[in-house]
């Protein structure tokens, strides 16, 4: 919950990182040439795939989904091949450890073989068959592909422009919108007697999500609440990076205000049991649920920029 967070900055981050990452590389590259040394490139390929993975899964933020994740690194994955075969001396030096470890003969080349013949094998199986084995719950990849929103929703006679509109109640002291507010009060209490005017407004959205959607979205926001598995698919689980931290607040705003009757054709057959909020709830009351729901997660809506 305490990550930097600008709207916008996601490519921003990227750029700055690569190019820090480039760096880092070349000043390391840099300092073995003065020593008469250089890394193999079997181990040049290992470092750049560590480090990108590393990059796209824990330091990037927001998080991106799994399924983006793999792709990624398949193609980094694709380019290292290319890159070190691109002519047949890196090629043969790519290969050199490779072979070395299969054709030695020492305990030590004799352990590596182990690991990589006998433990390794071991645990790609473990994997595997964790991956393909029958499960009971709905394909959670499945629920990150969000139907397209409407250009506009009516809620209580009044027409919100999705693209446009905001959160009422994401606003700092001077009554202003603010993308910021919730990074500088991320860890606030909401129960201070003297909170700002913003946790305030999250400790009323707690209080109408834990009358209305805990039931099924759970007390800690991950689906599970106790009539989460009455339905098939479950309700959605707001910790997953692969849900509100990839939406702007208005979409979320759509799909709870008209629920699972609300979903276009394209959201079945993996369609909601959630009731059309709007029914139940007035639109402040829908606001403020959703102002705690992104607070408690510590993901920040998608903007427009």
């Amino acid at each position: 919950m305490g990550k930097i967070w600008i709207p916008g900055w996601m490519p921003v981050q990227l750029l700055l990182i690569l190019t820090a990452t480039f760096f880092a590389f070349v000043g390391i590259g840099w300092v073995l040439r003065k020593q008469g040394r250089s890394l193999p490139k079997f181990t040049q390929a290992v470092l750049i795939w560590v480090t990108a993975f590393i990059i796209l899964r824990f330091v990037l933020y927001p998080p991106i989904p799994s399924a983006l994740l793999k792709t990624y690194m398949g193609l980094i994955t694709l380019v290292l091949f290319l890159l070190v075969s691109s002519d047949e001396e890196s090629w043969a030096e790519f290969k050199r450890p490779i072979l070395k470890t299969l054709g030695g003969d020492t305990p030590g080349f004799r352990r590596i073989r182990t690991v990589t013949f006998v433990a390794l094998p071991l645990l790609i199986g473990f994997g595997t068959y964790n991956t393909v084995a029958p499960k009971f719950e709905e394909p959670i990849e499945l629920r990150t592909v969000h139907p397209a929103p409407p250009a506009s929703v009516k809620v209580h006679g009044k027409t919100f422009t999705l693209q446009t509109a905001e959160n009422p109640f994401r606003v700092d002291e001077s009554g202003q919108y603010s993308n910021e507010i919730q990074q500088q009060h991320v860890n606030d209490n909401p129960f201070d007697p003297n909170a700002s005017k913003y946790m305030q407004y999250v400790r009323e959205g707690g209080a109408i999500f834990f009358q209305n959607c805990h039931f099924c979205h759970g007390d800690n926001l991950d689906g599970r609440g106790m009539f989460a598995f009455a339905f098939n698919p479950i309700p959605a689980n707001f910790s997953d990076p692969g849900t509100i931290a990839q939406l702007q607040e208005t979409f979320v705003f759509w799909r709870v205000s008209k629920g699972g009757p609300g979903l276009p054709r394209e959201g079945f057959p993996w369609a909601s049991a959630m009731p059309p909020w709007e029914q139940h709830l007035t639109t402040d009351e829908m606001w403020k649920a959703i102002l705690f729901e992104y607070w408690h997660t510590g993901f920040y809506p998608r903007t427009w920029d």
